[in-house]
């Protein structure tokens, strides 16, 4: 995929530690509980989904939409996909082609899935409180007739989303409790396969409820899912984003940096140009207040951050040179969680949001 690029921009991915999270994973499950590695958004942007080699070890793997099931299809992935969003009706033809699992609470989708004859296998997901998509437990008998009236549609599981299984635990349970009635509605009906509901907060925090399915997602990839879940599962972070030193340059006091001259110089001061901008991912908030390490040294960010560069000022740090490795984060002298803090965002859009100018090397 990234044979002939040679910009030295790179997000190292560390297959081992990758490995070393399922693990610790299956020690919060039960020997019958299977693991639905959610490998959607380029694997949360690490390409771990392109890995034949990794996610032939799932008998089931979740992606977000259509199209990556398709994607996973040609890639040569053959066991079960399941989409985890209610589709749209003009992917119908397409989820049938490429023999996907799909996620279902649209009655509109089951009446254009029958109009079509399609032969589609879903899982049923039920609304418990997340607020965006599912069958509202008073609607859930309705569904399941409609559902009944269309011999093509094979019902192989049922699930649900928790919203807040990192912080709310009265709310989640009562998540589960309504979940629980939905359950054993749908089994009277149909027999089941899977039955899921817990991801990454959940598998933690709610492993009594845990079925015989779970979604891990950036647990997996080494990161936390909510506050002080790293106390409670031991993890090992597989993604580290650098870059390179490609210019350094002497200025005097007063010397302006970057776009908007929105950084000046308060002394004589060194200054290196390193190829990573924000069209790679590097949040244009970071100018003025981010790090970054060289040398397994902190040295601040200066300037603006532009789209395909940015400005660190190195005059602190000693034998410092061209093509030296620039890490934007390394695990341990700056953490994906620190650049979030100062992003005021969540790891997941920090990591998943790389862009794919960027290669990935996996080690």
């Amino acid at each position: 995929m990234f044979e002939n690029i040679t910009r030295p921009t790179v997000l190292e991915v560390n297959l081992d530690n990758f490995k070393y999270n399922i693990e610790q994973i299956r020690g919060f499950l039960k020997p019958e509980t299977a693991i639905m590695p959610v490998i959607k958004a380029d694997g949360y942007g690490t390409y771990i989904n392109t890995r034949l080699d990794i996610i032939n070890n799932f008998d089931i793997v979740a992606v977000a939409i259509v199209d990556e099931g398709e994607a996973l299809r040609k890639l040569g992935y053959t066991k079960d996909i399941f989409v985890l969003n209610q589709p749209y009706v003009s992917e119908i033809e397409k989820i049938e082609e490429n023999n996907l699992v799909v996620g279902i609470c649209s009655e509109y989708f089951l009446e254009e899935a029958k109009k079509k004859n399609s032969k589609l296998r879903v899982h049923i997901e039920i609304e418990t409180g997340m607020g965006r998509t599912g069958v509202d437990l008073n609607n859930l008998d309705n569904f399941i007739r409609k559902i009944k009236e269309n011999s093509n549609i094979k019902v192989e599981g049922v699930y649900t989303h928790l919203s807040s299984a990192d912080e709310d635990f009265e709310y989640t349970k009562q998540q589960l409790e309504k979940f629980d009635k939905a359950v054993e509605k749908v089994k009277d009906s149909f027999n089941l396969k899977y039955v899921h509901t817990l991801a990454s907060n959940g598998i933690i925090n709610f492993k009594e409820y845990q079925h015989n399915l779970v979604r891990p997602g950036i647990i997996m990839y080494g990161y936390e899912s909510g506050n002080g879940i790293k106390e409670k599962i031991d993890l090992k972070p597989v993604a580290t984003l650098k870059s390179k030193i490609t210019f350094i340059k002497e200025v005097e006091e007063n010397t302006s940096i970057s776009y908007g001259r929105r950084y000046i110089t308060k002394r004589n001061s060194r200054i290196a140009t390193v190829t990573i901008g924000y069209a790679d991912g590097l949040r244009r908030v970071l100018s003025n207040v981010g790090e970054v390490v060289i040398n397994n040294k902190k040295a601040p960010i200066v300037g603006s951050v532009c789209m395909d560069s940015f400005m660190v000022d190195v005059t602190d740090l000693e034998n410092v040179n061209i093509g030296d490795d620039v890490y934007i984060w390394d695990n341990k002298n700056i953490t994906l969680e620190d650049i979030t803090k100062k992003c005021d965002t969540i790891n997941y859009e920090i990591l998943s949001t790389i862009s794919k100018r960027v290669p990935r090397k996996f080690i």
